[in-house]
């Protein structure tokens, strides 16, 4: 019986080395940690496909379309929510395993970039990108408008008022600046 681990076969190997190189002759000498994007895409499709089984174990029924209100409420609520995990000076302990603090960025929020380290360094760049983080916010909040919508949308007007709070916040600020000179 033939005991050779998986991971030592000839294709496995064949597999790796395709994709060593195809990462080596697309990064054109810069880091760019592919594998981690994989995993990342992996992790994605993964909790995408256990919400979405979870509706469907559950019976919810699907909307045909999503309505304009909820697509709105979804947009606003995804915005607040990504930047708040992405960039609020609260949530930095959340991110600071993967990161490194490099100063102040805009009112209560942060600058900071992603470590280095393979394993850190994807996790980093999902953690302070508010683009990034946008995507699972979006798909999270999707998934709880199936599962459990009164919460969900409850939890979304509160990040939408937020959102208000937080423009409306930025624009006295602003208008202060212009009266008064500063």
């Amino acid at each position: 019986m033939d005991t050779t681990p998986v991971t030592d076969s000839r294709p496995v190997r064949g597999l790796r080395g395709l994709l060593r190189r195809a990462e080596r002759d697309y990064s054109a000498g810069h880091d760019r940690p592919l594998g981690g994007y994989v995993a990342a895409m992996a992790g994605f499709a993964a909790f995408t496909t256990a919400w979405t089984t979870a509706v469907r174990l559950r019976g919810r029924p699907v909307p045909d379309r999503p309505e304009p209100w909820d697509v709105a409420l979804t947009a606003v609520a995804t915005f607040r929510l990504s930047r708040l995990l992405s960039k609020a000076s609260v949530t930095s302990p959340l991110r600071a395993p993967f990161t490194r603090y490099v100063g102040p960025q805009g009112p209560a929020e942060l600058h900071e970039e992603a470590q280095p380290e393979q394993g850190r360094h994807t996790v980093g760049e999902l953690a302070t990108c508010p683009f990034c983080m946008s995507v699972w916010v979006a798909s999270a909040l999707t998934a709880g408008q199936l599962l459990w919508p009164r919460a969900t949308r409850t939890a979304m007007g509160t990040l939408t008022a937020l959102a208000g709070a937080d423009t409306l916040q930025l624009a006295y600020s602003a208008l202060m600046d212009k009266t008064t000179g500063d």
